[in-house]
């Protein structure tokens, strides 16, 4: 059995089967050192609702305001990620779940409709979006119809949907959307116990999203077991990677600091070695963390609700000879794998964990990813540019068939009669071949300027010990002034590509394994946006001068020169005569007054 196969069976392990399940609610977590100082945490919170549709006002585990929000807007399933940072594959090996909770750079939303038609379930479409916007404190109302699209291959349904359900798959996301705190609060309220206990009461904004790389799920769809007993589940899942020198460094003084002179491990062998110059040495030991310190809190103890579950709530994957330390009356359970241990909770007691500093000599293997995919835009100036895609199969013995789906906006235009192939050898021959030689499957639906973005599936096959390079070449539309966001000059955001493994090529997995590209950033030709301001200044200076000299003509009278003088000694007879005359009034006002 792979290690591969084993992480599936971990993190399925406690969600098994709804029927042997003796609580509605549970929760688990599992922490998984990896290379390079990082820790893998993944939170993991299912509730299962006997409710049998959205349609009943009873909600017992299920959230309300969820579930008043699929019923109005006819969504049999819905799968909701936020996601920041970059997976590193190359040193983390594979992706937690498989791939399948992790979502793109940004948001990104996918659901499930029933509806009479297209129209009518894009209306639901957007209803959903504007809806999960306000809940869920995010930008989803910017999903308008040049974000959507409609996914032919590349997702499927998970839940049990009844044949009368006429159903429609929608797809929006949004690349520039920054995750932060306030998009954490709503999807905690979701949780039964609110954050308050139970793992989720490790989750912090301040630690979360300090992270290399996280990402937060929800999914929601009906599932119905072999008895013919139906419930609604959701399934909420938080997956971050920290790394734990960062992690421990103390709030109030986060800077790191250099390691002093006195405790640096330097070789000695090296010629250069001297008082003032140091090669350090590699610790061959693992460095010692503790939950409270990578958290800054421990549990507080375990959720009310998962009462009667037998499963483990924390998981660690560290060989077993390794020493643990925990808190009292948490019990402990080792799988046979030699690399899982499992730790029960109590309902009132916090918990925490601790790993000591101590010498390793064996390290949980990480079995290498099935397939690297990476994609970058080439070329330059800003009329025309280009895309190249980078498909690596490590395998030397299997080829690897997956379905390659990307979204692109309206205003990126590619010639698909440009696409061309290149294949690179482990030998490093390199040739260019058709690429119909590894294309099987073709969708193209081609945007619609300000309506719809460009649409592109493609069902591939990479042979073994081969890199695969695709490229297209497209042109760059020019916008509307006022369709410029504030930050032009910063590019606009490219969403990143969906790439679906079958479970055949997925190592022995029995879910389809998902991997994501990183999101693009597409330089667009930018108008000068202070022409306009200077144009209207000109123009108002143009204005004030000839109002002012016209205004002026027309208020202005014109006389000579002994006609002002006269007026001028008119005046100032009328003004001498005017004061005797108020002077005379004032006298005989006293006189007046006397008598």
């Amino acid at each position: 059995m792979t290690v591969l196969s084993l992480l599936s069976l971990l993190f399925l392990a406690a969600f098994s089967s709804l029927a042997s399940a003796n609580s509605d609610y549970h929760e688990s977590l599992v922490l998984q050192p990896l290379p390079q100082s990082a820790l893998l945490a993944s939170f993991n919170f299912q509730s299962n609702d006997s409710q049998t549709s959205f349609h009943e006002r009873h909600f017992r585990y299920f959230p309300r305001a969820l579930g008043q929000i699929l019923r109005h807007a006819n969504t049999k399933e819905l799968h909701l990620r936020f996601t920041t940072g970059r997976w590193d594959a190359e040193s983390w090996g594979p992706r937690p779940w498989n791939g399948t909770k992790e979502g793109g750079t940004g948001v990104e939303l996918w659901a499930w409709i029933d509806a009479v038609d297209d129209e009518a379930a894009f209306a639901k479409w957007i209803t959903l979006a504007q809806s999960l916007s306000g809940l869920f404190c995010a930008s989803l109302n910017f999903i308008d119809s040049t974000r959507t699209t409609r996914p032919v291959a590349s997702f499927e349904p998970t839940g049990t949907h009844a044949i009368s359900d006429n159903l429609h798959l929608l797809h929006g996301t949004l690349p520039g959307e920054v995750v932060c705190t306030e998009n954490l609060t709503p999807f905690l309220k979701l949780l039964p116990c609110k954050g308050k206990a139970g793992v989720a009461s490790l989750l912090d904004g301040h630690k979360l999203f300090d992270a290399s790389w996280q990402s937060m799920s929800v999914d929601v769809r009906p599932i119905c077991t072999q008895t013919g007993e139906c419930v609604v589940q959701i399934d909420q899942s938080v997956d971050i990677v920290l790394d734990i020198d960062r992690s421990k460094r103390p709030r109030d003084n986060p800077i790191p600091r250099p390691v002093p002179n006195e405790q640096l491990v330097c070789d000695t062998s090296k010629p250069y070695h001297s008082d003032d110059t140091c090669y350090p040495l590699e610790s061959t030991s693992e460095k010692s963390w503790g939950m409270s310190e990578i958290f800054g809190r421990s549990i507080s103890g375990s959720c009310p609700l998962t009462e009667g579950s037998t499963d483990g709530t924390v998981c660690l994957r560290v060989p077993h000879e390794r020493e643990v330390l925990t808190t009292e009356g948490a019990v402990e359970s080792k799988k046979p794998d030699g690399y899982t241990r499992c730790f029960t909770l109590e309902s009132s007691t916090p918990f925490d964990l601790t790993i000591p500093e101590q010498e390793t000599t064996t390290q949980v293997p990480l079995e290498e990813s099935v397939l690297r995919a990476e994609r970058t835009i080439v070329g330059h100036g800003q009329e025309r540019g280009g895309m190249r895609i980078i498909f690596d199969n490590p395998s030397d013995t299997h080829p690897v068939d997956f379905i390659y789906f990307e979204t692109l906006p309206w205003f990126l235009r590619p010639y698909v009669h440009t696409l061309q192939a290149t294949i690179t050898g482990r030998d490093g021959l390199r040739r260019q071949v058709p690429a119909s030689q590894f294309i099987k499957e073709t969708f193209y639906r081609p945007a619609i300027d300000r309506e719809r973005g460009t649409q592109l599936e493609l069902a591939l096959s990479v042979p073994a010990a081969s890199t695969v390079t695709l490229t297209y070449d497209f042109e760059k539309a020019i916008l509307r002034y006022t369709e410029y966001p504030p930050d032009a000059n910063r590019g606009f955001n490219v969403a990143p590509a969906v790439i679906k493994l079958s479970p055949a090529d997925g190592g022995g997995a029995s879910h389809p394994i998902y991997i994501r590209t990183t999101s693009l950033l597409l330089p667009l030709p930018t108008p000068d946006f202070s022409m306009p301001y200077n144009v209207i200044i000109l123009t108002s200076t143009v204005i004030a001068l000839a109002f002012g000299s016209i205004f002026n003509l027309l208020v202005r009278r014109f006389v000579t020169a002994e006609e002002a003088s006269a007026m001028r000694a008119q005046t100032l007879k009328s003004r001498l005569s005017g004061k005797l005359i108020a002077l005379r009034d004032r006298v005989k006002g006293k006189t007046a007054k006397t008598e």
